[in-house]
């Protein structure tokens, strides 16, 4: 049980003075506040610990640190969705618990209320553009598994099939940009910009090509590259929806099983695609 507390106490140590470093980094004065209360909060809970074990505990400047480069990175929104999980837990802990130490019932109170007050703030911008990511994460991810496939099967060629891959892949990011900018015109969305839509669709969407036809540059055997294509492909299924069921606190399971479903699916029937095309062609 004491050790179970004392690493209840390292997690309101570090929950202090990650709050507080992701209240530095909020833009909003009320949601500055907030954090602020909350880091307060998390340091009367870790002397609270302190005054139960005796023992006083340094923050883990690791964890604090990763927190830190999270939020930048993937925003806000992002991090505090990872401590609201940890929040949720620690709550169910304390309550199994109260009965021995009843003012730990104020802790467990103040954790649920944390959770309450963090969904109020739990929106980021870059979240609001998460459709057009999508759209040209999607697109590339579909479009070309299917199309490296295909004219792997077909050229056998790492050369013409990553040159190809590329160059079909930076007209497609255009095309995807303006289809994108076009589409964000048409929705009565006003919290996302038109042109910033294009430019996130634009992006995801050339920089998935890159990611898929590096493979075909640095590797001679096609089949070889073909696989790591493949691989590289689930990679990036896996990441972004990571970062999506976390921001947005839906099933990582579902979303990934479909969207990993629908690319290789799409890439196995260009395998069959690309073999029949190099027979019948007769090409070698």
């Amino acid at each position: 049980m004491n050790k179970k507390i004392l690493k209840q106490q390292q997690n309101e140590i570090n929950a202090h003075y990650i709050y507080t470093a992701l209240a530095k980094l909020a833009d909003d004065t009320h949601n500055k506040t907030i954090l602020e209360n909350i880091a307060k909060d998390e340091l009367w809970h870790y002397t609270f610990l302190k005054n139960i074990t005796g023992v006083e505990i340094k923050q883990n400047k690791g964890t604090i640190k990763r927190f830190i480069t999270l939020a930048k990175i993937f925003g806000l929104s992002f991090a505090l969705r990872l401590l609201e999980k940890e929040e949720s837990q620690t709550a169910d802990y304390y309550e199994s618990i109260e009965k021995e130490y009843p003012g730990i019932a104020k802790i467990k109170e103040d954790e649920i209320r944390h959770e309450v007050e963090l969904i109020g703030i739990l929106k980021d911008k870059r979240l609001d553009y998460a459709g057009a990511i999508v759209l040209g994460l999607n697109d590339a991810l579909v479009e070309f598994t299917g199309t490296l496939a295909g004219l792997t099967f077909a050229f056998a060629n790492n050369l013409i099939v990553g040159s190809t891959g590329l160059i079909m892949g930076i007209a497609a990011s255009l095309s995807m940009a303006a289809s994108g900018y076009l589409a964000s015109r048409e929705e009565d969305n006003t919290d996302t910009n038109p042109i910033t839509s294009a430019i996130y669709t634009g992006l995801s969407y050339i920089i998935t090509v890159a990611f898929l036809v590096f493979p075909y540059f640095i590797q001679s055997d096609p089949y070889i590259a073909l696989g790591t294509m493949l691989l590289t492909t689930v990679a990036i299924i896996a990441l972004y929806t990571y970062y999506i069921s976390v921001a947005k606190n839906i099933s990582f399971k579902k979303r990934f099983l479909e969207m990993a479903a629908i690319s290789l699916g799409v890439a196995v029937l260009s395998f069959g695609i690309g073999l029949v095309v190099k027979n019948y062609f007769g090409i070698s």
